[in-house]
């Protein structure tokens, strides 16, 4: 079975891919000669997962699914949240959106925060969600050099180290995306 998955992110692609049974191959856009800007306007993570998933299974005729993830950090009330990609600005720039949130939280004490990922899937006219959620803090500094986005900042609750210094291995089996993927993964087996 052919999936794509609507990210232009080589990494997360990287993660899904390794994650997936075999009969399932994921595709991504670019495998599929999809150079669209796919805007996420909606105010949601499951809005912005949907619209993703949408445009592709719509444009192209593909089962297809997305994903959106939102970093809620509770001294920021919630933020960056939904607006995670584009924090700093609309470049999405990952040091840039790191730089903000170590400034934003120089003077902070309660450096709690959690990673929700929703993924969304449609299949034949349905689209299902799946959610996995991490709980965490904000490290004072960048640690580590692996993964992508906030990863170097943050620190899974009941670790000392930050998913940007995990084994994507390591990383995959306790993550957010790791979480949703999984619960995709499970109902892709179960049903196809």
């Amino acid at each position: 079975m052919n999936l794509v998955f609507a990210t232009q992110n080589q990494h997360k692609i990287e993660e899904v891919r390794q994650l997936l049974p075999k009969g399932i191959n994921v595709l991504s856009l670019k495998e599929i000669d999809c150079h669209d800007n796919i805007a996420e306007t909606a105010d949601n993570l499951e809005g912005n997962a949907q619209i993703k998933a949408d445009f592709v299974t719509n444009k192209y005729n593909l089962p297809c699914f997305a994903d959106d993830t939102g970093l809620i950090i509770d001294a920021l009330n919630g933020a960056p949240g939904v607006y995670s990609a584009r924090y700093s600005g609309p470049k999405g720039d990952s040091e840039e959106n790191i730089n903000k949130v170590l400034r934003e939280m120089s003077n902070k004490s309660n450096r709690s925060a959690r990673f929700i990922t929703i993924v969304a899937l449609n299949t034949t006219n349905t689209t299902h969600f799946f959610k996995g959620i991490v709980e965490g803090h904000i490290s004072m500094e960048r640690m580590g050099d692996k993964g992508f986005g906030y990863d170097p900042i943050f620190i899974p609750k009941g670790y000392d180290i930050s998913f940007a210094q995990m084994s994507l291995d390591e990383n995959n089996k306790i993550s957010h995306r790791g979480q949703a993927l999984h619960l995709l993964i499970d109902y892709l087996t179960k049903t196809l």
